[in-house]
């Protein structure tokens, strides 16, 4: 039996992941403008419990906790709704990290991606508390961070308000002033963040280009008749839910998702014309954490599609004189 036993170095920080923590930070602090700091408690915890999860497999074999963890906390709990109880994030996180990671062997070797498995858990466990209370942002110079949280709640997101064909303000879906999970709200927050991500080699661009290109032709295929400009239909659809915040921080996370170029523009295709595909057509309307799940599955068999196979040689002894 192995004995538990904190190294000298208890973390292992790599550069690639601190650089979309650092892509993620402004998502955080904007959460609590628009939130309150009920927010951030709900960042904290994920954070605290997800390292506390891996740090119980990494410290029995000596090892040190990696800071893929808190990539991994920080972005499942910035796809949380903001009232979302504490203790439901707690056991979201750490139903991800030992089933979507640990029990795969740990970094590197999991296939699914640990922050949708965790979501996708209280997502089916904890359907009216993910899915059916939503809280309106503060406003004003500084909104919520004088403030716990927003007593003031609404049962319609942007994106539930698209589908039903109800016009919205581009300004205020772009800036991210509405209501919606943690991180999703601000458009330009997020495609800063990708930017920067992209630009430190943090996350491969195929993917995220190939994920904007399917779900804008998913858009536009499915989301045609609104009750805004027909030409506008597609560009607020991808703006509005997570579709955003998943092409830039989910579907490129590097470990589960496709390793050669062109598998990267298949997996980003499919999984961003997938999601409209379930936005339109099922009793879920958002789809992004199924779609990179079941993409996840498909992975190897995509990369194995574009793996050049090695060229076969003839020996010597086998070749025939002219």
């Amino acid at each position: 039996m192995s004995r538990f036993k904190i190294p000298d170095k208890p973390f292992l920080l790599q550069k690639t992941m601190l650089h979309v923590c650092a892509a993620l930070t402004p998502l955080v602090l904007a959460s609590i403008y628009l939130f309150g700091w009920r927010a951030f408690a709900l960042v904290l915890v994920s954070l605290i419990c997800g390292t506390v999860t891996e740090a119980g497999f990494t410290f029995r074999e000596g090892k040190p906790v990696t800071s893929a963890v808190f990539v991994t906390s920080l972005i499942f709990a910035l796809s949380l709704p903001p009232a979302l109880p504490l203790w439901i994030a707690g056991v979201g996180i750490v139903f991800g990290v030992v089933f979507g990671k640990m029990a795969f062997g740990g970094i590197g070797r999991n296939i699914f991606n640990p922050a949708m498995v965790g979501r996708c858990f209280i997502y089916i466990t904890f359907p009216i508390h993910m899915t059916n209370t939503w809280t309106e942002p503060f406003s004003g110079l500084t909104a919520g961070f004088t403030s716990w949280a927003n007593d003031a709640v609404t049962h319609a997101t942007p994106l539930l308000s698209i589908i039903k064909g109800t016009a919205l303000d581009t300004s205020n879906i772009f800036l991210g002033l509405t209501s919606g999970s943690l991180g999703e709200t601000s458009a330009l927050l997020i495609l800063l963040g990708a930017f920067y991500i992209i630009l430190k080699k943090a996350a491969p661009w195929r993917i995220a280009a190939a994920c904007m290109a399917g779900g804008l032709m998913g858009a536009f295929l499915f989301f045609p008749l609104t009750g805004i400009q027909s030409f506008l239909a597609p560009l607020h659809v991808v703006m509005t839910g997570s579709f955003l915040f998943g092409a830039a921080f989910v579907v490129t996370e590097p470990i589960t998702g496709a390793k050669t170029n062109g598998g990267q523009w298949v997996y980003g295709l499919s999984i961003g014309f997938l999601i409209m595909v379930l936005r339109r057509y099922s009793n879920f309307s958002e789809g992004l954490m199924f779609a990179v799940l079941l993409l996840n599955a498909f992975v190897p068999l995509i990369d194995t599609a574009f793996k050049k196979s090695p060229q076969k040689t003839v020996p010597v002894s086998q070749e025939t004189s002219s």
